[in-house]
């Protein structure tokens, strides 16, 4: 078979290679096999992955090429054609998992609504490393990733996350560190966080306390590193006085809500049992006339 049929025969494939955060032990054989056997290498930054690739004798020359957060979205038809080519097509990023608060995202995406294979490699991720080091809940959790640095962006942010139950998950840099820690504190009060340093690496450190005493700590010390901050979800809300459901149902009585549409709307609005913000409307109104 001519070279160009055998390679149009062959079903090329997009493959997320997962490498270490850190510790170059934790990389799996699979991952070492699948960069080995790749035809093209798509990375973050080609001089890390190329001494990456060397620490286990694996030659990249040839077959390295950048895709990263400037550059991903005009790539990404270039990356596609190869795969439709037939070319097994890894990505990696300069650490953990690719498309997690690093490139890759909008690859896979467009990877899918063009029907081109997509696989993965799973292994070393800072997100599920720090989640699960950090002593807190895991049963239900959310990434927030990095946060708007300024601007009414950040305090929507911050202000969904003041209510968050689940356990949240943030990534910072060091220099904001301090800053973003007193933010978390305004909006969500005293809360317990656990702050994750150089994970897997020789520095590597936990620290657990509260926001109060996080903001306090951090801001006098030289951060330096991957930082990881999960913290801890707000606690069930308190529930609503006698007051504010009195104070809620006259509202719409006054708006023209007859009784049983108040009342549903109040015990939507605040989470109380309806029969008590119906009682609360009948009471408002008082005796029909």
């Amino acid at each position: 078979m001519p070279p160009a049929e055998a390679a149009a025969a062959r079903r090329g494939s997009l493959v997320l290679v997962a490498t270490p955060i850190g510790n170059l032990g934790d990389i799996s054989a699979r991952a070492i096999e699948t960069l080995a056997a790749a035809d093209v290498i798509c990375c973050e930054d080609t001089r890390r992955t190329r001494a990456l690739l060397s620490a286990f004798g694996v030659a990249g020359a040839g077959r390295l090429v950048s895709l990263h957060e400037h550059n991903e979205s005009a790539r990404t038809p270039q990356v596609l054609s190869w795969v439709k080519e037939g070319k097994t097509v890894a990505v990696v990023s300069d650490a953990g998992t690719p498309g997690i608060s690093d490139p890759g995202e909008l690859l896979v995406a467009a990877a899918a609504a063009a029907g081109v294979p997509v696989s993965i490699v799973p292994g070393p991720s800072a997100i599920d490393a720090a989640l699960v080091v950090s002593g807190l809940a895991t049963d239900r959790y959310c990434v927030e990733g990095f946060l708007p640095r300024r601007g009414p962006d950040r305090r929507e942010r911050l202000g969904a996350i003041g209510s968050e139950r689940r356990t949240t998950v943030l990534l910072e840099a060091p220099g904001r560190l301090a800053g973003t820690l007193e933010d978390l504190h305004r909006a969500c009060g005293d809360r317990v966080v656990v702050v994750v340093r150089e994970l897997t690496k020789l520095h590597e450190e936990v620290w657990r306390g509260t926001l109060a005493t996080a903001a306090a700590e951090f801001a006098e010390r030289e951060v330096r590193g991957e930082i990881v901050v999960v913290l801890a979800g707000a606690g069930p809300p308190e529930p609503a006085s006698d007051a504010a459901v009195i104070a809620a149902v006259r509202l719409r009585l006054l708006d023209g809500a007859g009784v049983r549409q108040a009342a549903d709307e109040v015990a939507a609005e605040l989470g109380v049992a309806r029969r008590r913000a119906y009682q609360a409307a009948l009471d408002v109104r008082g005796p029909a006339g």
